[in-house]
């Protein structure tokens, strides 16, 4: 039935955008991307896309990032595409991304909805306004700022630590009143994990930065949501995961429909970037048995720096 629900929503998602293609806002769009696509045929730049997001798919699973991470900055940086447009294909990238595990996490019980609600009503209504500021702003204001966030991105993950189970003496008085804490069962010891969350009033103020941030640059917040979930506001490392990627499919939908009633959002990118992260992803999970995760982790980040340092230039006009 899981499986069934999925595919109509993925069928719904495609047909969609197919729809959003027919329409005048769409087709003066795909006419813009196609008249910088360099002498090359129409199906060039798409089909070099569906390549490069395979192995982007790949990627993204071996190093343990959101494909959103990864779209934004490499494709603006070495795509002819306009920013924009690069934006609102980014969300629905982690949006689908989002969407294909989420009713799995919390049929797990590992995505708690308990977090999720209140995490989800700041960081959605945010990113919303971080859409907007997004659109508005000079594109090479964007492209600097772009390139900074990835930069920091990737001092996050070299710094960052990760703590399987924090010891949260005591949940504050703000998840008590909200009810945020849960039970899981731990399926590779056994062990039933009773957990709960302090620091909560901190970590939502985090997510309004996060909300904003996500909606501006159209890089999903997977990258952001889980250090906060978990080493901030104490909740156990598979709850923060799960409960990130249950997330961004609540958070990504509010801005990408912004992108969407701008224009901004064009079946030609969209639908090869999707079918190739998802091929890619298939293919990442099946490599993440015999892959050294530590090498992976280090060709990410050096990815990410290179087409941070892309951004920034292109910014800055030099690059």
């Amino acid at each position: 039935m899981l499986k069934k629900w999925k595919g109509a929503l993925f069928a719904k998602l495609i047909m969609l955008l197919f729809l959003l293609g027919s329409s005048p806002v769409m087709a003066a769009a795909e006419e813009a991307v196609v008249s910088r696509s360099q002498g090359h045929p129409w199906w060039f730049w798409p089909l070099v896309l569906l390549v490069v997001t395979f192995v982007m798919g790949v990627f993204a699973v071996l190093g343990g990032v959101g494909g959103g991470v990864l779209f934004v900055p490499i494709i603006s940086g070495f795509f002819p595409f306009h920013l924009d447009f690069v934006r609102g294909a980014g969300l629905l990238v982690a949006l689908c991304g989002a969407l294909a595990a989420g009713p799995g996490l919390l049929k797990m019980n590992l995505a708690s909805l308990r977090l999720a609600i209140p995490v989800a009503l700041i960081a959605s209504s945010c990113a919303i306004i971080g859409a907007m500021i997004g659109l508005a702003l000079p594109t090479n204001i964007v492209q600097i700022s772009l390139g900074a966030t990835i930069i920091g991105i990737c001092l996050l993950m070299l710094s960052a630590k990760k703590s399987t189970l924090p010891d949260v003496p005591k949940a504050d008085r703000v998840s008590s009143a909200l009810r945020i804490y849960g039970v899981y069962r731990e399926r590779s010891t056994g062990q039933v994990i009773d957990w709960k969350v302090h620091r909560t009033p901190l970590g939502l103020c985090l997510f309004i930065i996060i909300g904003v941030m996500a909606g501006m640059f159209g890089l999903g917040a997977g990258w952001a949501n889980v250090p906060v979930l978990n080493l901030l506001m104490g909740a156990p490392l598979k709850i923060s995961v799960a409960t990130s990627k249950f997330l961004l499919s609540i958070t990504d939908t509010s801005a990408a429909w912004i992108y969407m009633h701008q224009g901004c959002v064009i079946p030609m990118m969209v639908v090869p970037s999707l079918v190739g992260i998802m091929l890619g992803s298939f293919v990442g999970v099946r490599l993440l048995a015999v892959a050294k995760p530590t090498i992976i982790r280090w060709m990410v980040i050096i990815i990410l720096a290179f087409a941070g340092g892309k951004a920034l230039l292109k910014g800055l006009g030099i690059g």
